[in-house]
């Protein structure tokens, strides 16, 4: 065992050592999340009253994890009850249950929100109606009086800002500073009807098991009738198939497992960094056209021949002027230099000039001095600025 691998397991332990100091130590919190789970046994899930719902509904209920639209294409029955609690149902399914309630089925809606088309067509507009801290849900039935529920922790205050006047209201929120508002409602929609809560807080776990709560929930469905009962809840509450599910599911393995995996990783990296062939640094090519320019500048100049030079650069600024300002250069004549001073900007004096020199580059029995074909550089040069 070499001094790297050492220091390695040495480091690894220490870090699990860390780790189950700090999950012995960690202190249980409470999910506050609102998550109407029927297997979640944190306060806001409904493990209470999936566990209660089959002597409520005196065992003629039946949960349905499919969405109601791909239930109803499939099944078809009697009339029946329907039961909906915060469940996120897409339109064409809302449209396949009040299809259901129009030819004779009762639906118990227990939803903070609607999609406003299908509120609409129920017949009420819902919203937020309440922004205190806790209220009291009652029912208006005097038969239901003493049975109320108070919401301590996290109402949702939603209730119905508008109901059409043909609707009963079955239940109000109740506040110390602000008047009552109507959260539960009755209405005929074709053969059946419709029931909707705004407030499912009250079947989760937290308030049903405080005393009293429950017969509040109980007078809530007893105006269904009895007959069977179809609760649609949503499909991923079946139990996990994943391999994994035992591990993740337990945060001492699932912490365990994380680590693990961290530390294989981290060993992979390191160890395959220290058997990696060194790469050898490649140089560049080197970009030699300034340096062939320059040797052949240097021949020219040590050469002497200015002539040349001068013909050369010559030819290059009338190849420019053909191909980039479109002027004929076969006549050097005043017609030329009144289009170049007019496509250019340059004076008049300067063209000239640098056609006098062009001419001489152009005489083979010229004499051309260094000064000359400096002159006519710089003057071509500025032209084709």
């Amino acid at each position: 065992m070499n001094k790297t691998f050492k220091i390695y397991a040495v480091i690894f332990i220490i870090v699990m050592i860390i780790l189950a100091l700090l999950e012995v130590n960690k202190k249980e919190t409470t999910d506050w999340r609102k998550n109407f789970d029927i297997n979640e046994k944190s306060p806001f899930g409904l493990f209470v009253f999936n566990n209660e719902a089959k002597d409520l509904f005196k065992g003629k209920l039946k949960k349905i994890d499919q969405t109601p639209y791909d239930y109803y294409n499939s099944h078809k029955g009697k009339a029946h009850n329907i039961v909906v609690i915060e469940h996120e149902i897409d339109k064409e399914s809302w449209n396949k249950i009040l299809d259901q309630v129009s030819k004779g089925s009762d639906a118990m809606l227990i939803v903070s929100r609607m999609p406003k088309e299908i509120s609409d067509s129920i017949g009420y507009y819902d919203s937020d109606i309440s922004f205190a801290e806790e209220n009291v849900l009652k029912l208006t039935d005097k038969k239901y009086q003493n049975d109320f529920i108070h919401l301590d922790k996290f109402p949702s205050g939603r209730g119905f800002s508008y109901i059409k006047p043909q609707i009963e209201i079955l239940g109000k929120t109740v506040e110390k500073e602000n008047t009552d508002q109507v959260n539960f409602i009755k209405t005929k929609f074709g053969k059946g009807t419709i029931y909707v809560h705004c407030e499912p807080l009250f079947l989760t776990n937290y308030y049903l098991l405080k005393p009293g709560n429950s017969k509040y929930a109980q007078d809530v469905f007893s105006y269904l009738q009895d007959k069977e009962t179809l609760w649609f809840v949503d499909g991923n509450t079946k139990v996990s198939r994943f391999f994994m599910r035992v591990v993740l599911s337990n945060p001492a393995l699932k912490y365990a497992w994380w680590v693990f995996l961290g530390g294989l990783v981290l060993f992979i990296f390191f160890n395959a960094k220290r058997k990696q062939r060194i790469v050898p640094v490649m140089e560049p090519l080197r970009n030699t056209s300034v340096d062939f320019v320059k040797s052949i500048g240097n021949l020219y100049l040590q050469e002497g021949d200015f002539h040349d030079m001068m013909a050369k650069k010559s030819q290059y600024f009338l190849n420019k002027v053909r191909m980039d300002l479109l002027i004929d250069t076969q006549n050097l004549d005043m017609e030329f230099a009144k289009k170049l001073q007019l496509k250019t900007g340059k004076s008049i004096e300067m063209i000239e000039e640098a056609i006098t020199l062009i001419r001489k580059s152009q005489d083979p029995y010229a004499s051309v001095m260094k000064e000359d074909l400096a002159r006519m550089n710089k003057l071509l040069d500025e032209i084709l600025k």
